[in-house]
């Protein structure tokens, strides 16, 4: 099972743009699998949107994958939203790594655009049927609950066919989803032990519906320092784990040190789990370059190894 590490962005952290941009180019250099952007559209706090910045992206790379962490798609029209994957995947040489779910119910989204989170999964499942469609090059005609279609074509189809469709959520729906449609699936915020059940779950839909998924396409990911768990950067986002999920603990979501990022990651790997999205924790800009290099210089030479 292939192990690959990917860097991820939540909440844009950078005071400087250029600094994010550097930062982007010390991620290609360095040998980092693949780059993440969170979804989110409605915040007091800075986020980047998650298509425009990938698009970005591959315009400022040429090695490094990236993909959404992840796009919440009853939010979005299934057209657009395929168009924009199969022109980013085109313009990017196959470089895409879409993921897609439902969105939480909590989302500050659904309240601000007046939408019902009742149905969102239903909605969810068409949107997939159609956007997998499309990207084969088929002309979509589909008559559903929430869309209907008719002669719906795109072009220039992506570069990779398939192109990879990742699903999150670990919810029965979640699993029979990606069952049915996905090609990888990415935990939210499961510990090693509930990802573990997640995906024996998943393998034993995929039994029923006579499809596979490649054994190192299931992937989660934490927020890393190197410092101390006392640090501000680490209490700011420890605090924020305690109101997300008050009941929760949620401590597998932070890893401080190189020793327990290694050992976060052989927790989740021991459970079948092999791609990673690591964000990092740091005060400034200068620190989160800091805390990249470290990761790039500590901590993935003993995985690659």
């Amino acid at each position: 099972m292939a192990i690959g590490i990917g860097l991820g962005m939540a909440r844009f952290p950078f005071g400087h743009v250029e600094n994010f941009w550097r930062w982007v180019e010390q991620c290609e250099a360095g040998g980092v699998d693949s780059l993440w952007q969170t979804d989110r559209l409605v915040s007091t706090e800075p986020f980047l949107e998650c298509m425009t910045t990938l698009a970005a992206i591959a315009g400022a790379t040429r090695r490094i994958k990236f993909g959404m962490n992840v796009a919440s798609v009853a939010l979005r029209d299934p057209l657009v939203l395929a168009k924009e994957c199969a022109t980013i995947d085109y313009l990017s040489q196959g470089r895409l790594l879409p993921a897609f779910g439902i969105g939480t119910v909590n989302a500050p989204e659904w309240h601000a655009t007046g939408r019902e989170t009742r149905g969102r999964g239903q909605r969810t499942d068409e949107a997939l049927e159609i956007i997998a469609a499309l990207w084969r090059g088929e002309s979509v005609n589909f008559r559903g609950k929430y869309y209907n279609y008719q002669d719906a074509v795109i072009s220039p189809l992506p570069v990779q066919q398939p192109l990879p469709l990742w699903i999150g959520g670990s919810s029965e729906a979640a699993i029979r989803r990606t069952a049915k449609i996905g090609t990888g699936w990415q935990a939210g915020l499961e510990s090693p032990r509930r990802a573990g059940i997640a995906k024996k779950a998943i393998v034993k839909a995929l039994r029923e519906t006579n499809r596979t998924i490649d054994d190192d396409h299931y992937g989660t990911g934490f927020f890393f320092r190197f410092g101390s768990v006392d640090d501000p950067a680490c209490q700011r986002e420890l605090a924020r784990f305690q109101k997300l999920a008050p009941k929760q603990d949620l401590s597998h979501t932070l890893a401080v040190g190189s020793h327990q990022i290694s050992e976060r990651i052989k927790q989740y790997a021991d459970e079948g789990i092999a791609k990673f999205v690591l964000r990092p924790l740091g005060e400034n800009d200068r620190d989160l370059s800091v805390q990249t290099s470290r990761l790039l210089d500590d901590v993935l030479p003993k995985i690659s190894g």
